[in-house]
């Protein structure tokens, strides 16, 4: 079943491309028609290529693994900020930083610094400071808060990339399939599909357009982490009975043991012979392999061989 409709993407504005002299030709799969000089994206094919996106991205929050969305230009910045909040994801709305992906252990760097100066802000440190010298860590500490706030959960690299207009985030599209990153993008049609893994084609221009596609895409996100919280409760749930099973197979031979060898049936005595006997081998072979790691006593030192 397709996550969305033909006249829900419609009303939004999907089908809205560039002006044609600025298309891209490896887009011409996904256009419709040229009105007005302008092209009109199939939304058939927009359709087809959420949902597979959507399957996709769902799998990765399933495993338990972090998306990292980017958009950075105004019409997306709020839409993907409080859209991906809820599915407690990273995100980058302001400036991306050259080397994010890449060079991903000195922005590692610069989250800890941001934590160290919390840690300061708590222990103290802050009231053996001067006034000015305050003000300035605290400055700093916003300037790192406004750039890398987002991402200070985001421990290692992610498992994949969401962006917003392709030609405008090139050089995070770049650094992800440098380090195989998988890519799922907002493709419209000014934009190369091919630069991405899982291009889906919609107006990136518009907010209503780039609203309806990240929320399909986090529903599908918050769809994959239920599940996975569905399978580890379901796991702990057949540990705790295995658990139980075993404390009632352990009660079971215990109390067989204790019994009386009278008011034992056949097989219930053979059954107690056989784990006596068994028990008695084991301590045999652990009273040997004592034996042998034990240091021997007075004996003789090699000789030397010269």
């Amino acid at each position: 079943m397709a996550r969305t409709n033909y006249n829900e993407l419609l009303d939004a504005g999907v089908h809205f491309g560039h002006l044609k002299r600025k298309w891209n030709p490896n887009m011409a799969p996904y256009i419709f028609m040229e009105r007005n000089g302008i092209h009109i994206i199939d939304l058939n094919k927009t359709i087809a290529k959420v949902d597979e996106a959507a399957a996709a991205l769902k799998q990765i929050a399933r495993s338990g693994k972090k998306i990292l969305f980017v958009a950075t230009k105004k019409q997306a910045q709020d839409t993907v900020r409080d859209l991906v909040k809820e599915v407690d994801m990273p995100f980058v709305t302001e400036r991306w930083p050259g080397g994010m992906l890449t060079n991903f252990a000195t922005i590692r760097k610069a989250v800890r610094k941001m934590a160290a100066i919390d840690k300061m802000a708590t222990d103290g440190t802050f009231d053996n400071m001067a006034k000015r010298e305050r003000l300035q860590v605290m400055r700093e500490r916003a300037k790192l808060e406004k750039q890398f706030g987002s991402i200070a959960d985001l421990n290692r690299l992610p498992a994949a990339i969401f962006v917003v207009d392709i030609c405008k985030e090139h050089i995070a599209v770049k650094e992800a399939k440098k380090l195989n990153i998988p890519t799922f993008a907002i493709v419209d049609t000014n934009a190369n599909p091919q630069d991405v893994d899982f291009a889906i084609p919609a107006n990136d221009d518009a907010s209503k357009s780039i609203h309806i596609i990240v929320k399909l895409v986090t529903e599908a996100i918050q769809e994959g982490l239920a599940e996975r919280k569905l399978d580890k409760d379901k796991a702990a749930e057949e540990e705790e009975e295995r658990e139980r099973e075993e404390e009632k197979e352990r009660q079971r031979l215990q109390a067989l043991e204790e019994a009386d060898d009278e008011d034992l049936s056949a097989d219930e005595l053979e059954e107690k012979k056989a784990r006596l006997a068994k028990k008695a081998k084991m301590k045999e072979q652990e009273k040997e392999a004592a034996g042998k790691d034990a240091p021997k006593k007075g004996g003789r030192r090699p000789r030397k061989q010269s």
